[in-house]
C-alpha cells in the first residue's frame, strides 16, 4: 500500500511538472520529482532505468520553457 502511494504521489507531481509554464517553478518541481524518482528507484518500486527516462524526458522539458 505504501508504496503505491509513493507511486502515486510521484505520477501526480509529474503531471504537474508538465503542465507548469514558468520556468523557475519547474525547476523547483523538477528537484522535487527528480529526487521522488531516485527513491522509487532504490526502493524497486520502479526499475531503474524508467526513473532515468523518466529524469532526462523531464529535465529536456524544463530547459525548453
Amino acid at each position: 500500500m505504501r508504496n503505491r502511494y509513493y507511486a502515486t504521489t510521484t505520477r501526480t507531481f509529474i503531471k504537474k511538472l508538465r503542465n507548469t509554464t514558468d520556468k523557475k517553478e519547474a525547476e523547483g518541481l523538477y528537484q522535487k520529482v527528480s529526487s521522488m524518482l531516485d527513491r522509487l528507484a532504490k526502493r524497486n518500486i520502479i526499475h531503474k532505468n524508467k526513473a532515468a527516462n523518466n529524469k532526462s524526458k523531464l529535465a529536456k522539458f524544463v530547459s525548453t520553457l
